[in-house]
């Protein structure tokens, strides 16, 4: 079984990472007008490491949080550029992951062989937010004043991250 099983997972990561690589790039002009901006209200998890972690702490911080999954190929294909986006920007822009894996032992794995810098948030079981999440990976891009400014449904670029965090830092 898992003979057949490791071909079919490469097939699946590799169709994931074309999606990703040929994915057109999002305008930025989706950002939401910050007048129509909606506060997204509370989000308190504990880490990976059991560390509380509360998106109220990172007000005045630009603050990407991604919902992901180990067994994703889209969410793979997208970490190293979220890493790069977290080293890079580190004091301006807060990134927080939210694993949706049923248990932690593969999500440890995952943090340390792509040496996530980031909190790693594990959602409770009866979390609406998480509950929510209806497509992997899926990322909320949110203003210094916590209020949703943009939603990615799909692996997005490292690029277009950029160029959105960029936009919102400029903001007054």
């Amino acid at each position: 079984m898992r003979d057949k099983l490791l071909p079919m997972m490469g097939a699946i990561a590799a169709a994931g990472l074309m999606i990703l690589l040929f994915k057109p790039d999002a305008a930025t002009s989706d950002l939401e007008a910050a007048s129509e901006r909606s506060s997204f209200g509370e989000l308190r998890m504990a880490g990976l490491d059991g560390t509380p972690w509360n998106l109220a702490d990172h007000r005045g911080k630009v603050v990407l949080v991604n919902f992901w999954a180990t067994w994703c190929p889209p969410c793979r294909a997208e970490t190293p550029g979220l890493v790069r986006i977290a080293n890079d920007f580190a004091g301006k822009v807060a990134v927080a992951g939210i694993s949706l894996d049923e248990g932690t032992d593969e999500v440890h794995r995952f943090v340390a062989d792509y040496k996530v810098p980031y909190p790693v948030l594990i959602p409770p079981a009866d979390d609406a937010i998480s509950a929510g999440v209806q497509s992997l990976p899926t990322t909320l891009l949110i203003d210094r004043q916590g209020r949703v400014a943009k939603t990615y449904r799909g692996a997005e670029s490292e690029r277009v991250f950029r160029h959105d965090i960029e936009h919102l830092l400029s903001e007054p």
